[in-house]
Order: C-alpha cells, then sequence, then structure tokens
C-alpha cells in the first residue's frame, strides 16, 4: 500500500500564492506519475498537473503559466506552486499516484492512490 499525506491548502486572496505538497509513503519501489486533480463544488474532479519520474509535466489549459508541479524523487514527493490564484481555483486538491509496491516477497502493481484531499479557498 502507498500512503499519501497533502498538506499546504489554505485561504487566500485572488492573486496570491500557495504551496501544496504530498509525500508518500509505504513499500514503495517506485512511483513513476504523480499529480494533482481537484473538484469543484458541484464540479468533476479534474486533472490539474502531473508529472513523471523523468520530470515531464502535463498541465490542464486553465492553469498554465500559473501553476507549477515539481517532485522530489528521493524524498517521493511532488509541489504544486499555484501562483496568480483566482476564485475559480477554489476546490479541494487531491495527490494522486501510480505506484508499485514490494511486500512479502512479492510486487504490486502499479496501483493508483489518491491523498484524502486539500482544501483551496480563493476569495475575490
Amino acid at each position: 500500500q502507498v500512503q499519501l499525506v497533502e498538506s499546504g491548502g489554505g485561504l487566500v486572496q485572488a492573486g496570491g500564492s500557495l504551496r501544496l505538497s504530498c509525500t508518500a509513503s509505504g513499500n514503495i519501489v517506485s512511483i513513476n506519475v504523480m499529480g494533482w486533480y481537484r473538484q469543484g463544488p458541484g464540479k468533476q474532479r479534474e486533472l490539474v498537473a502531473h508529472i513523471t519520474i523523468h520530470g515531464n509535466t502535463n498541465y490542464a489549459d486553465s492553469v498554465k503559466g500559473r501553476f507549477t508541479i515539481s517532485r522530489d524523487n528521493a524524498k517521493n514527493t511532488v509541489f504544486l506552486q499555484m501562483n496568480s490564484l483566482k476564485p475559480e481555483d477554489t476546490a479541494v486538491y487531491y495527490c494522486n499516484a501510480d505506484g508499485v509496491t514490494y511486500y512479502s516477497g512479492a510486487y504490486f502493481g502499479p496501483r493508483n492512490y489518491w491523498g484524502q484531499g486539500t482544501q483551496v479557498t480563493v476569495s475575490s
């Protein structure tokens, strides 16, 4: 199993910045893709950004130029730097990862894992 723990959410005014962090723990062998999704009020969960173990990134059009995803492979941690925040960025942000684990002599995965979510609220 892989546990994902997010931090860094909060309340910020429009135009402000926040930095989210997510650390994976468990019997991890490797994590290829780590990413962030969000779910706003009354909306479906959507991809914000993801990054591969080699540093290749992909962003939703709505956040390009404002958000930056990065990761520390040695610490199994992914970051999301969010600048120029807008009220429409208000959502619960979820960390996501595809991980391979090793337990009792066997490899498992890759399997998809989710964090518990962290609230980001942007006031106008």
